[in-house]
């Protein structure tokens, strides 16, 4: 048992496994925000439906949402700002985790609204599925350590990187 925990901590502080995680992140919250961003008026019925945010903000909150997880998905890609970008988006996963709890608590049968205008109630499997990527976006922000627009940034760990002429 030893041994499994030992590798499994291995495997997760490896740098490729958390690029892998910050692609598939980014591809994801991109894809969730595409639905929101052309379909404002109705993501904000699926956020009333929740009943945890004040009517006031519901359209506040359904114009910047869909924006704020397009950009922070843009930015997990290219690899700009990921430690920030995978707090925030780790922030999101449990504000958007803890209202899916809570209505389940509450019995509400209402549809998760994540990806489609029309989608899949919630249910407990939603709560793991955001669990699981809450613990992907929060390896990123621990273990990342390729950066895309630092110089050397491919070869920086290993020695590897040519050598920068000095000036004269």
């Amino acid at each position: 048992m030893n041994r499994f925990w030992l590798f499994t901590t291995k495997f997760m502080t490896y740098e490729y496994i958390a690029l892998a995680f910050r692609l598939y992140i980014g591809w994801m919250f991109i894809y969730a925000s595409l639905g929101k961003v052309s379909n404002p008026a109705i993501f904000a019925e699926n956020i009333a439906a929740y009943q945890l945010m004040p009517y006031w903000g519901l359209n506040l909150a359904a114009l910047i949402l869909p924006w704020v997880e397009l950009v922070c998905g843009f930015f997990m890609i290219i690899g700009l700002r990921t430690r920030a970008t995978s707090a925030m988006l780790a922030g999101l996963l449990l504000i958007f985790t803890l209202a899916v709890v809570v209505n389940i608590f509450r019995g509400s049968s209402i549809s998760c609204g994540c990806f489609d205008t029309v989608g899949e109630p919630i249910s407990w499997t939603k709560v793991a599925q955001n669990t699981l990527w809450l613990f992907m976006a929060l390896v990123v922000h621990k273990y990342d350590n390729i950066f895309l627009f630092r110089r050397r940034s491919f070869f920086r760990k290993r020695g590897l990187a040519p050598a920068v002429p000095t000036s004269r």
